[in-house]
């Protein structure tokens, strides 16, 4: 059974976000309808809104601001080690 397609959403955004957004989901191969209607299934599977909304405290900003570390690692557990110590 097909489902028609056979209604419109409209909304006015910003053109450089409608470019930027455009811009990212041409890579990962989805068009700005596919990505629309992707969204709207989810809120209605849901029946909530499917992203978590957050503001970012202090130290997830400094993180995401941050250099990424050059460091090479052996092995995993060394890595789990380092990334634990401070807990």
């Amino acid at each position: 059974m097909a489902i028609t397609k056979d209604d419109v959403v409209r909304a006015r955004i910003n053109s450089q976000l409608k470019q930027n957004a455009e811009a990212v989901l041409s890579e990962i191969g989805m068009s700005m309808g596919e990505a629309i209607r992707l969204f709207l299934t989810q809120v209605s599977l849901r029946h909530e809104f499917p992203v978590e909304l957050k503001i970012p405290n202090k130290t997830t900003l400094k993180a995401m601001s941050d250099k990424p570390a050059d460091d090479i690692y052996q092995n995993v557990d060394d890595l789990f080690d380092e990334v634990t110590r401070d807990i």
